[in-house]
């Protein structure tokens, strides 16, 4: 196995992914190979002014270290924001999260026994990863969250922790705008985790299902879909064999007309390019970055009410500070509710007050904690 550490103070600032440091981070990046395995992997460690790093373990055929970066800069904003003692951290890992599950544990493994002396660094779930992966990692190095209930952990997909919160800062949104979100359509452009779950917990509050997406395609109907016939489809294919609604071609549910479009896929899924397509009143950010900093600006010059990443699909994280303290499922979903609620208020009206965007307000809200942290401890 081959680990290359670099430390981010010893980096020429040009050179990728360090073209975007600052006086935030990265702290520390890690680039992991084996030739047994095949493993080829990433970390970054951001920034840990506010404790040990916490980030999911992301696995796709197409990660690079610049994707890594941004993630790990979103976690540390995200947990600042919320207020855990936590910092962030990301990693990525090159490989087919569809693999066949004897040779996805051999790699996860492997990939988790090179970061074993990474103490500052504390894995979770991610896009490809899942609790059973968490348990694999904390077999090998004594430490992740997202944790199978039956180890300890809190079911971080049967409470849907991300969509619950996801849910919650719409909540918080809608009622800023005026919103009622009895009878407000929803479309959703990722069917899995996260999508699939608020698409459930903004049903329960009323709401109407007329588009998803997935990678293998979409499905629209402006009288409502069936949540979870759709998921059933997801999980057998893709939400486009789903028999009712109309197909879509997959990047076409940008330009669905609704009231709240959720991105709850891949990061720049929404760019200056497509960002005027959209026909929404509310963008909740469930997936990471799921917006160029240009697209969101536009949204923002229109009217668009953007619910920023690291505010709204924070329920994960929190989920996974509170099993890390030794948390019950009741408490997750208590935390989650009062932190996303609160932080999404407070984020609106400092908007709402200073005339800015909601991402201003909020990267404003968490580098006042991170400032004040940084100037309490020792950071390099």
């Amino acid at each position: 196995m081959s680990t290359t550490t670099i430390n981010a103070t010893a980096v020429d600032a040009m050179s990728s992914p360090f073209r975007f440091a600052d006086d935030l981070g990265p702290a520390k990046v890690v680039h992991v190979t084996e030739r047994s395995t095949g493993l080829r992997a990433t970390v970054v460690i951001d920034n840990v002014a506010m404790g040990p790093a916490i980030g999911g373990v992301r696995m796709a055929t197409d990660v690079t270290t610049d994707e890594c970066f941004g993630l790990a800069r979103a976690m540390t904003l995200k947990n600042a924001a919320a207020g855990l003692p936590h910092g962030g951290g990301k990693a990525v890992i090159a490989a087919d999260p569809m693999m066949p599950i004897a040779e996805k544990e051999r790699l996860v493994r492997a990939f988790a026994r090179s970061i074993d002396d990474l103490r500052e660094y504390t894995p979770g779930p991610d896009m490809g990863t899942n609790e059973t992966c968490m348990a694999w990692v904390r077999d090998e190095i004594g430490r992740a969250i997202g944790l199978p209930e039956e180890i300890g952990g809190i079911p971080l997909d049967e409470i849907g922790a991300t969509g619950l919160g996801l849910a919650v800062a719409i909540d918080v949104g809608a009622a800023h705008i005026g919103m009622s979100l009895p009878g407000a359509r929803v479309a959703v452009q990722g069917y899995g985790a996260v999508g699939r779950n608020v698409a459930r917990f903004l049903s329960q509050r009323g709401c109407i299902l007329v588009a998803a997406a997935d990678s293998g395609g979409g499905i629209v109907d402006p009288y409502g879909l069936d949540v979870e016939a759709l998921v059933r489809a997801a999980d057998s294919g893709t939400v486009a064999d789903h028999p009712a609604g109309d197909p879509i071609e997959r990047d076409a549910i940008v330009g669905v007309e609704c009231d709240i479009w959720i991105p709850a896929a891949r990061p720049d899924v929404l760019t200056i390019d497509n960002v005027d397509t959209v026909r929404a009143h509310i963008v909740a950010e469930g997936a990471n970055i799921p917006a160029t900093p240009a697209a969101e600006a536009r949204l923002h010059e229109r009217g668009i009410l953007t619910l920023p990443d690291f505010i709204a699909n924070a329920g994960g994280v929190i989920c996974g500070a509170v099993e890390y303290a030794g948390g019950t499922k009741a408490d997750a979903i208590r935390v989650i509710d009062e932190k996303i609620r609160a932080n999404t208020s407070a984020m609106l009206a400092a908007a709402t007050a200073d005339r800015i965007s909601p991402r201003a307000a909020a990267t404003r809200f968490a580098r006042q904690r991170l400032d004040a942290a940084m100037a309490l401890r020792r950071f390099n």
